[in-house]
C-alpha cells in the first residue's frame, strides 16, 4: 500500500458535503475525490483506535479510506443525518473486516473446518426439519462435544462494534452503545434525558463533546480544528464536564424528590 497521506486541512460544511456526495453518486469523479480528501481527518481519528493492534496505520488508513469511499456512494441523502453519523461506522467495520480476514484473530484450521461442517449440517438440518439445529443436535450429528460447536461458531462470529448503526429513526442514528445500560438505568429516576442537557450547551462546547468523545479526537487534534490552543480545550473540557455533572445531579435529585411526593 502506498504511504500514508497527511490528513487534508480542508473543512467542509454539511451543506458542501451532502452537495458533493449528490455530484459524486451521479458520476463525478473530482466531487467524489474532493470529498474523500475533506474527511481524510474523520478516517485517520478512526485508525488510531486500532494503533495498537500490531498492523502498520498507513495500511489501516487506506482500508479506511475504501469504507469512506462505500459511504459516499451508498449515503442516502433523503434522510436528514450528518454523513459522519453514517460513515463512522463504516469505516470502522470495513478496518474490523481487515483485521479478522488478514488473521489478526487467529483462528487454528481445525476450528475452521468444524465451523464449516456445522453450517453443513445447519443446512441439512434445515431443509428435512424447517427449523435450526440444538447445539446437543449439532454435536451429536458432528460427534463432538457441545463446547466444541461453542467454540467453533463463536471464533468465526464478526466482533460487534459499539459504534455500530443498529437503526435509524426520525434522522437520529442508534449504535450499539446507545442500548447497553448498567443496573442502574433500571431505576426511573436515574433517566437523565443526555439529548437535552446538551443541547444547553453552546455550539462550540457541543463541537467538543462530539468531538472528543464520538469522534475520540486528542485534545490538540480538536484545537486544531476549532483554532485554539491545547490547554483551552483541556480547561474547555473539564468546565463541561463538571457543567453536565452538576445538570445531572440536579435532574437526578429533582426526579428522586417527585417519587417520593408521590409515594
Amino acid at each position: 500500500m502506498r504511504t500514508i497521506e497527511q490528513p487534508s486541512n480542508v473543512l467542509l460544511t454539511q451543506e458542501e458535503m451532502r452537495e458533493l456526495i449528490a455530484q459524486a453518486q451521479a458520476g463525478d469523479i473530482d466531487a467524489r475525490k474532493q470529498m474523500i480528501e475533506g474527511n481524510t481527518r474523520l478516517v485517520w481519528s478512526i485508525v488510531q483506535r486500532f494503533a495498537s493492534r500490531g498492523v502498520e496505520l498507513e495500511d489501516l488508513f487506506q482500508i479506511g479510506c475504501i469504507g469512506l469511499m462505500k459511504s459516499v456512494d451508498k449515503f442516502d441523502l433523503s434522510y436528514d443525518v450528518k454523513f459522519s453519523t453514517y460513515a463512522v461506522p463504516m469505516i470502522i467495520g470495513e478496518i474490523q473486516r481487515f483485521l479478522r480476514d488478514d488473521g489478526m484473530v487467529k483462528v487454528s484450521r481445525s476450528i475452521r473446518e468444524l465451523n464449516y461442517k456445522i453450517r453443513h449440517a445447519t443446512d441439512e438440518f434445515l431443509k428435512t426439519n424447517e427449523k435450526p439445529p440444538s447445539i446437543s443436535e449439532l454435536a451429536d450429528m458432528l460427534g463432538v462435544t457441545k463446547d466444541e460447536v461453542l467454540v467453533a461458531t463463536d471464533a468465526m462470529r464478526d466482533p460487534a462494534s459499539l459504534h455500530e448503526q443498529l437503526f435509524e429513526s426520525e434522522g437520529d442514528s442508534i449504535t450499539l452503545m446507545d442500548q447497553m445500560k448498567d443496573e442502574k438505568s433500571e431505576l426511573p429516576f436515574h433517566y437523565v434525558p443526555l439529548k437535552e442537557v446538551l443541547a444547553k450547551l453552546d455550539k462550540r462546547e457541543q463541537a467538543i463533546i462530539y468531538l472528543r468523545y464520538y469522534l475520540d479526537l486528542t485534545q490538540t487534534d480538536i484545537a486544531e480544528r476549532l483554532g485554539i490552543s491545547q490547554v483551552q480545550v483541556s480547561r474547555l473540557e473539564k468546565k463541561i464536564l463538571a457543567q453536565l455533572k452538576q445538570w445531572m445531579d440536579t435532574n437526578n435529585t429533582s426526579r428522586s424528590t417527585k417519587k417520593t411526593v408521590n409515594k
